[in-house]
């Protein structure tokens, strides 16, 4: 039971946080305070008396962790920081400026910050992967602590959350659901009927508290009974009011996104008690060591190998790869959406079960549990169909502005997939990821590339993404050989080559194919294996346009959009001050699918779509004749 004077402390601290909202809102000219002070008393009980937190030692594995998924109330979280006193009032008064560390929305800019948030719905799905590490592989007792708002329960990540969460037992996972009612543009779904949240919270498996999120002893009971719970997640249901503390904002619409003036934020603040400078002595968390979760010792990697000529599915040696990283890389994790035993993860789940993480047919939770396992130093590899990771785009897209290390695989990439249809081809991957900031672009040919850039991935930081082949295709490479990220191979050449093949993938076996065709008709090429397509090696692009007179083709089991065909582009195109290649007279033929395709088998689905070695000896055909027809100085 808390005393008078802890009640007195309490409630001080709650209005400094709404002052603080206000005035730092309101220098901006832009915020959410009303948001900010809804929840108020619910982050002050927590920050006084239960979060367990080294602010000197951010990366402490014992610390607790605190997700703010209601991420436009970053006010509040800053207001926060400034009673804890890790930022002074100065920069609390930054608060949207050019520079500042507290943007508009928590990124990872500032230290305490662990994941970004902003995109509603994404903090209690990436929480989720935090207490799988704390539960499974860390094994230590700390608490992951999620705010959330009412609006963004309507999203289907968080519902994907909640189920995954109870299946697998998360005791270590707290969600605060601040209901003030009110949305952006009115009143939320439910309203203040907290009970209907209570009551599917339950069907889920959560244990359910309701309290009147202005009350400072439910507050404080909720949260004592949550982290004395050793069974199942806690979410506690917070009734309260949007603006709380000010008369003329409590409750009321419009206010959303609205910073106060000057002169109304002044009244503001004397209704709320005046400034404060509360400074809270949070408490730091008792040390425990990490416990190892692998069973055995370390042992040195061994990557699979493969014969020249043997017939070998590049998803196949991704899943033997990553079984063989499992033995060297005790930090290595593996998530997937109910496709292991056609991604191949299945290899790596079965002999390190305690490694794996089922995250059954939710893309989002998979992609969401991937950083926040990262966030405990963790290195997850999270594989399903290419097609659905498209699904869960926004997490990865907030993946790379929480500048999260994440692998993500795709098998069943390209109409090469065959019978399934366009439903499952993946034809949009390459565009997508190589459109997110600072990431990798890798879509290996050859089981044994696979299996030497699945190494790669481990420690490459960012978003990394390997695209896999359905069907068994030749090995090309011997053992020894080594495919850095952002270089290519220069497959077949001579001195004489009239026209450069750039491939990647399944469209490498078509152009080798084209290459003995062309051969016989006394048309030389060079082939090129771009293997990493972002980066791409653009020096070795640059050579092959200078060696052909600038005749390009590039051929890609993609969409003619975003793919293969325009990092080739790129790479000749100027970026700030460097130059363009445009004097090499570039001559380039795009390859790609265009037409929506059917079912059928693989070599009629690349025959269709002209992507065959058909179309690529038909392509350089007409640039040599081209070239044959073109007058001479």
């Amino acid at each position: 039971m808390a005393t008078i004077e802890q009640l007195q402390a309490w409630h001080d601290l709650a209005q400094q946080l709404r002052v603080d909202s206000i005035r730092a809102t309101t220098a901006a000219g832009s915020g959410h305070p009303t948001s900010s002070m809804s929840a108020a008393d619910l982050m002050a009980v927590l920050l006084a008396k239960y979060l367990r937190y080294d602010f000197n030692n951010p990366h402490d594995p014992n610390n607790d962790h605190l997700v703010f998924s209601k991420g436009h109330a970053s006010p509040l979280l800053y207001a926060m920081y400034r009673a804890a006193g890790v930022i002074d009032d100065r920069e609390l008064m930054s608060l949207r400026k050019f520079g500042s560390r507290l943007e508009g929305h928590p990124t990872t800019v500032l230290p305490w910050v662990e994941v970004a948030t902003g995109s509603l719905g994404q903090g209690l799905p990436i929480a989720v992967g935090i207490a799988l590490a704390g539960e499974y592989l860390d094994q230590l007792p700390y608490h992951t602590w999620v705010l959330l708002g009412d609006s963004e329960m309507a999203e289907g990540s968080i519902w994907e959350a909640f189920e995954h969460a109870s299946h697998y037992k998360l005791a270590n996972l707290i969600a605060i659901i601040d209901v003030n009612r009110l949305g952006q543009r009115g009143q939320t779904m439910l309203g203040w009927n907290t009970q209907v949240y209570c009551d599917r919270a339950r069907a889920f498996g959560w244990r359910a508290i309701e309290i009147d999120g202005h009350n400072l002893e439910e507050i404080d009971q909720a949260y004592s009974a949550a982290i004395h719970n050793l069974d199942y997640p806690t979410v506690i249901v917070a009734r309260t009011k949007k603006g709380k503390g000010v008369a003329h904002l409590e409750d009321l619409g419009g206010w959303h996104g609205q910073a106060l003036k000057p002169d109304d934020a002044k009244a503001a603040i004397a209704q709320l008690g005046g400034e404060r400078h509360i400074t809270i002595a949070v408490e730091k968390p008792e040390e425990q060591p990490l416990t190892a979760t692998t069973g055995q010792q370390a042992q040195t990697l061994q990557l699979p190998v493969y014969q020249e000529g043997d017939l070998v599915a590049t998803r196949k040696a991704y899943g033997d790869a990553l079984k063989a990283l499992g033995g060297s890389r005790p930090d290595v994790v593996a998530l997937d959406a109910e496709v292991s035993n056609s991604t191949y993860a299945e290899d790596f789940a079965k002999a390190y079960p305690d490694h794996y993480f089922e995250m059954y047919i939710a893309e989002q939770q998979m992609v969401a549990a991937a950083v926040g396992l990262q966030v405990r130093q963790y290195k997850p590899f999270a594989s399903t169909f290419a097609a659905f990771l498209s699904r869960a785009y926004d997490f990865i897209r907030m993946a790379a502005i929480s500048r999260a290390n994440i692998k993500l695989v795709g098998s069943h990439a390209g109409v090469s997939i065959g019978q399934d249809g366009p439903s499952q081809m993946a034809l949009e991957d390459l565009a997508a990821l190589r459109a997110v900031w600072s990431s990798t672009v890798l879509y290996p040919c050859d089981a044994n590339q696979t299996a030497k850039l699945v190494a790669e991935m481990v420690d490459r930081d960012g978003i990394v993404y390997l695209r896999t082949t359905r069907e068994k295709t030749p090995v090309l490479y011997e053992v020894d050989e080594d495919f850095p990220i952002g270089g290519s191979k220069v497959i077949r050449s001579s001195d004489d080559d009239q026209v450069a093949v750039i491939a990647a993938g399944i469209t490498v076996h078509e152009a080798l194919k084209a290459y003995d065709r062309l051969k016989q008709e006394g048309i030389t090429v060079r082939v090129i294996d771009a293997y990493s397509v972002k980066p791409i090696d653009a020096a070795t692009l640059h050579q092959a346009a200078r060696d052909t007179a600038g005749k390009l083709v590039v051929v890609e089991d993609h969409w003619s959009e975003g793919g293969l065909g325009a990092a080739v582009l790129d790479a000749f195109v100027g970026i700030g001050t460097a130059p363009a290649y445009g004097e090499l007279g570039l001559n380039l033929v795009k390859l790609a699918v265009r037409n929506m395709p059917g079912s059928g088998t693989p070599e009629e689905l690349l025959h269709a779509a002209q992507i065959d070695a058909d179309a690529i000896v038909k392509a350089v055909r007409s640039l040599v004749k081209q070239a044959a027809w073109m007058p001479t100085e």
